[in-house]
């Protein structure tokens, strides 16, 4: 698996902004939008916002080589590409918790 490095750059009341490297030197860079409502729908009380970025880039590098990954996206479009996106995301995360 890639090493993944989420670093949170913004947060607003609707909204929290992550840079994500992901494979390090040689690795790809994204930007990554969560508004809260998606967070707070998604993710146990206990999992951060970057855990959940962090939980859900493990989920595409499992589908998708890094450089498939798109550079900046909302995390909602994941969902767009993989139906079972929301469904198993919640399931890893009360698992990780």
């Amino acid at each position: 698996m890639e090493e993944i490095n989420v670093q949170k750059e913004a947060e607003s009341e609707d909204e929290l902004v992550f840079s994500v490297d992901v494979g390090g030197r040689s690795g790809t860079d994204h930007t990554v939008t969560v508004d809260q409502g998606t967070y707070e729908s998604i993710a146990p009380n206990n999992i951060g916002a970057a855990e959940l970025v962090e939980e859900s880039f493990k989920f595409l590098l499992e589908r998708e080589p890094k450089e498939s990954i798109l550079t900046k996206f909302n995390l909602t479009t994941i969902g767009d590409y993989f139906p079972e996106y929301e469904e198993k995301i919640k399931t890893r995360l009360v698992n990780r918790a």
